[in-house]
């Protein structure tokens, strides 16, 4: 099924000599490594794989969505709604969420409806749909000048738009879409997908590269700091950190070194010299960028103050769903689902502190510049927690239904939150000692 038309993509991609990859520091060449030289003329070549369409006619009007929680909202809430803006012109689930890095004024939204739109944060206000999709939207977000967004679906269609004209710029079918990710200094594209493959393309003229993994989907991908590397952790347990100019894997993490599940989340901390990996085994484990080795492993059992936790069937269905390096102090934080938020000391590899939700985290990020751990869980609440001393310093809510994924502002004055409840919502954050 997906296997044909993948190679066939694959076929259909240009060929290519060198990709030149012009970050903001250094410049990255990336070698093909296919034998044979190619014909350069297959550069000039017209690529069929690159969708220079204009967008359809915008669909867009200012039905279907609500600057003011009471118009239209109210009557279904269950409590109290704390958001500012509601973004309602989805019709299912909400399944992500990414905000413009460069000016944090836009966001984009993808859902289990096929549909992507890219809409204002300060009222809501469609600016276009990312139209042409035919599966769950599954991954969104922006360039890292914000001149272009992508969208991906689960079929693994991939779509990339240009932003101040709102036309479609580039698509592409891979395998059933994984995750997504730009390139922190770079038009470039990286994905992964249930072939185990991940891809690195240029936008948007295409140019296009595979890392191929092991025989099983690859789960989750990060692009490390210097953008010359990137960690992927794979459904078999597996981690392989990439060198992208090369294409070959600098190290590969299996066995005891590896998990013993499917990987679920990595990040990495701000130098990128650490990288945090976690899994359904229960386990995170920190990793040394530069020699792939596992430095230190965090368990449930540490976790759990009480005996029993960890035994049974709790900790049986139980995962790490998030987790994330604190910038501006040794910490890091891993959520669990059972709820369970662990703060560890890094220096010392302890557990620090434990913060317990009443339902499953679904996601952890946190403040730049501070030492506060922002969490969304499965109970449709925002919270926020002071690392240092593990207090529960607010909570926003507005969600009738579990929040899937939320994004926060470079100056953490806001959060922008998805939902089951086919809302998206814009909260502002005040705190007194802002």
């Amino acid at each position: 099924m997906e296997s044909e038309s993948e190679s066939g993509a694959a076929a259909d991609t240009p060929p290519l000599e060198t990709l030149s990859f012009h970050g903001d520091e250094e410049i990255i060449e990336v070698v093909e490594l296919d034998p044979g030289p190619p014909d350069p003329d297959d550069l000039a070549q017209e690529m069929e794989d690159v969708d220079f369409e204009e967008e359809e006619e915008e669909e867009g009007n200012e039905e279907g969505w609500v600057v003011e929680p009471q118009e239209g909202v109210v009557g279904s809430m269950e409590g109290p709604d704390d958001s500012e803006v509601t973004f309602a012109l989805h019709s299912a689930s909400v399944f992500c969420v990414s905000l413009d890095p460069k000016t944090n004024t836009l966001a984009v939204t993808g859902g289990e409806d096929d549909k992507a739109f890219v809409w204002r944060l300060s009222d809501g206000e469609l600016l276009f749909e990312c139209a042409g999709h035919k599966d769950s939207v599954t991954c969104a977000g922006f360039s890292h000048d914000s001149t272009l967004v992508a969208t991906g679906d689960m079929s693994g269609l991939l779509k990339v738009w240009q932003v101040d004209t709102k036309e479609e710029v580039w698509s592409f079918e891979a395998g059933d879409l994984e995750w997504m990710e730009w390139h922190p200094r770079a038009p470039v594209l990286l994905a992964g997908t249930a072939d185990g493959n991940t891809w690195m393309w240029k936008i948007p003229n295409g140019d296009c590269k595979t890392f191929q993994g092991p025989n099983c989907p690859a789960t989750c991908g990060r692009v490390l700091p210097d953008g010359k590397r990137a960690v992927v952790g794979y459904e078999d347990g597996t981690i392989r950190i990439w060198d992208l100019k090369q294409g070959s894997p600098i190290h590969v993490l299996k066995g005891t070194e590896g998990h013993q599940g499917p990987l679920t989340c990595v990040a990495t901390n701000q130098d990128g010299s650490l990288i945090l990996t976690g899994s359904v085994d229960c386990q995170a484990k920190l990793v040394s960028a530069t020699t792939g080795k596992v430095v230190g492993v965090f368990r449930p059992e540490t976790v759990a103050s009480q005996p029993s936790l960890g035994e049974g069937e709790e900790s049986e269905s139980n995962s790490v769903e998030s987790l994330g390096f604190c910038s501006v102090t040794p910490l890091a934080a891993v959520g669990y689902l059972d709820g369970t938020l662990a703060i560890y000391d890094l220096a010392t590899q302890t557990l620090r502190h434990q913060c317990q939700h009443q339902s499953g985290i679904v996601q952890l990020l946190w403040e730049a510049g501070t030492a506060v751990v922002y969490t969304c869980s499965l109970d449709g609440v925002v919270r926020l927690w002071d690392a240092r001393t593990g207090r529960l310093l607010t909570d926003y809510r507005g969600h009738t239904a579990e929040i899937l994924d939320f994004a926060l502002s470079k100056d953490a004055s806001l959060v922008v939150t998805t939902s089951g409840d086919h809302k998206a919502k814009v909260f502002c954050v005040q705190r007194p000692d802002r």
